[in-house]
């Protein structure tokens, strides 16, 4: 993720903050964790120290004869001759005045422009994708579709999610995501809860993980009136947090919990420690995507329960064609959209239009005639005789009015959706010459009102474009 721009990028991060002086072996991650390599660590690439002398001077600004490029290799799967889209050249690539070179963690200002060499760094911001990947997406889809999950294993994956997630952490422990420092960048209010003259706030991490949200947030705390509860229904996930040096659970309380609690369940169905309407900001950072789309409106009601009037959701997660999905293989996929990794992880990939009606209270839009190409028939009606046409039409209306009683009695809330953006970046493994294009759905969904102090955070995004407006006025 965007971990891979860090300026250590041959040294490994742990969740006590710490680093790795062992170097790390090729294969650490199990085969079955593969699909995460690129997403979460780095591939050591050979940096000289800042006191010693480089070992090949910076290239003239003069043309001078070029050495061959060596060639790029298949990322996982996907063509090395796919390309992304350049912009425009506008900026300078002088070596000595680069103007791409920036703060590791200020995301969104490095564009990927004609004239540059994509393997110059570890990651370009907003690349959008060319019909060719396009057409190669939809054609894995195509094959993932036909061998799809067995459904004696679907049931043993949705039977039991966290079984899955107990085995991940008892197997990576705390060495397998690295600390989200770029958090407080990408949502700019985890940093104002942490001054010293905020007003008191509650911060709720659902699916906290090892901790790697929730422990950078607490490191940046002046503001004695915070209080981060981190939640998981991974045991072993909370026993991870709790046994960190840095737990103490006057500022940090780390239990087990669904977010897809019954009501019914211990505690009303919600996170121990936390009554309804006391929560200012709720983090939720790659874990809707672990939910089956089954548990959706209650994960989304338990959080609305939670929060006060004027709270606020914070959300990352995996969008539609993010190279993730479009990698699965054969015996994955479940649903459209929907897979089972290979350590037995469920995992789904989102649509912006999806996100807003799930989150804005939205009921889901069904197919109509209008939905339907010209000229094509629906459900074969033209070729039926009229008495079968009259059944199908009246099995139609039974299925229309049952749909409509679900939806009455399980109505969504609707939150106010505040920003929504789609981060669409292609990360690069210079040494093994790699392209990866990722895709992350990334918003702040609001529960109306006024009774949290907290302001309602901004996307980074958002920020860019105002700064930029800012300057071009």
């Amino acid at each position: 993720m965007e971990s891979t721009t860090s300026e250590n990028a041959d040294e490994r991060s742990y969740t006590d903050n710490s680093k790795s002086t062992k170097q790390q072996p090729k294969q650490q991650l199990s085969k079955a964790m593969e699909h995460m390599r690129f997403a979460v660590t780095v591939d050591p690439i050979p940096r000289s120290s800042s006191t010693s002398t480089p070992t090949s001077p910076p290239l003239p600004d003069t043309a001078t004869p070029q050495t061959p490029a060596e060639p790029e290799s298949d990322a996982y799967g996907v063509p090395a001759s796919i390309a992304p889209i350049r912009k425009p050249a506008h900026r300078s690539h002088s070596p000595s005045n680069n103007q791409k070179r920036t703060d590791p963690f200020a995301f969104g200002s490095r564009f990927l422009e004609e004239g540059d060499n994509i393997f110059e760094f570890n990651a370009w911001d907003h690349v959008d994708v060319d019909p060719a990947y396009q057409t190669f997406s939809s054609e894995q889809y195509e094959r993932q579709r036909a061998e799809p999950v067995s459904d004696f294993d679907k049931k043993r994956f949705n039977d039991n999610p966290e079984k899955w997630w107990n085995i991940f952490y008892k197997n990576n422990k705390t060495n397998f995501f690295k600390n989200r420092k770029w958090l407080a960048q990408e949502f700019p209010v985890l940093g104002e809860v942490t001054k010293e003259d905020s007003a008191p706030a509650v911060v709720l991490e659902v699916g906290a993980g090892a901790g790697n949200s929730a422990f950078p947030i607490l490191q940046n705390r002046k503001n004695k009136g915070l209080k981060i509860h981190a939640c998981d229904f991974s045991k072993k996930a909370v026993e991870l947090i709790r046994e960190h040096e840095l737990y103490d659970p006057e500022f940090i309380q780390a239990d087990v919990w669904d977010v897809a609690a019954s009501p019914e369940s211990e505690n009303g169905g919600l996170p121990p420690g936390i009554k309804e309407g006391s929560v200012d900001v709720v983090l939720m950072i790659f874990i809707f995507s672990a939910l089956n789309p089954k548990q959706w409106d209650q994960a989304v009601k338990n959080v609305w329960r939670v929060l006060k009037p004027g709270g606020q959701v914070l959300f990352r997660d995996y969008g539609r064609g993010d190279l993730a999905q479009v990698r699965f293989k054969k015996g994955r996929y479940m649903e459209e959209n929907f897979y089972v990794r290979g350590d037995g992880t469920r995992v789904y990939f989102f649509e912006k239009e999806e996100l807003e009606e799930i989150w804005g209270g939205k009921q889901r839009s069904s197919h109509s005639e209008t939905d339907t190409p010209s000229g094509e028939q629906t459900n074969g009606q033209a070729d039926e005789p009229p008495a079968q046409q009259l059944l199908s039409l009246q099995l139609d209306k039974e299925a229309e009015d049952s749909r409509e009683v679900l939806s009455t009695e399980s109505q969504r809330p609707a939150f106010e959706i505040v920003h929504f953006g789609i981060d669409r970046r292609m990360l690069v493994n210079r040494q093994r010459r790699l392209k990866m294009y990722r895709c992350w759905m990334q918003a702040v969904f609001r529960k109306p009102g006024h009774q949290s102090e907290v302001p309602t955070s901004t996307l980074r995004q958002d920020k860019e474009k105002e700064d930029g407006e800012g300057e071009e006025a």
